[in-house]
């Protein structure tokens, strides 16, 4: 258990590595668009393969996210990498880095998600 723990860790460190590395301008465009896109599906409550399906529902998330990550590095340069490692373990020693923006729009998205289909019910009944 306490491998897969510290498993957990390092793949949330290296996906915060990434979401630093897109920042930097020393990166390339397609790296960026690749690097975010990864970043974006490991952060996002919406999997490839929902996880209520046993199994398979939680294969996308131990296979698609590391592959992902794993790609990623390898296109962004090592300097970029290096300093974004430090950074990522500054922060992530001084508490879990918090973004409230992004925290917000899921939940303006799932929000909008629910009343769209709390109004289809209604149509429906109606």
């Amino acid at each position: 258990m306490r491998k897969i723990k510290a498993w957990a860790k390092r793949l949330k460190q290296q996906i915060f590595v990434l979401y630093l590395a897109y920042k930097d301008e020393r990166v390339p465009w397609y790296a960026k668009i690749f690097t975010i896109c990864v970043v974006a599906y490991a952060f996002s409550p919406i999997d490839l393969i929902p996880d209520f399906i046993p199994i398979l529902g939680y294969l996308d998330d131990v296979i698609i996210v590391p592959l992902g990550i794993i790609f990623a590095l390898k296109v962004i340069p090592k300097e970029v990498i290096s300093e974004c490692e430090v950074k990522a373990k500054e922060v992530m020693k001084n508490g879990k880095p918090k973004n409230w923006i992004v925290g917000s729009v899921i939940i303006l998205l799932w929000s909008i998600i629910l009343w769209w289909v709390i109004l289809k019910v209604y149509q429906l009944s109606s």
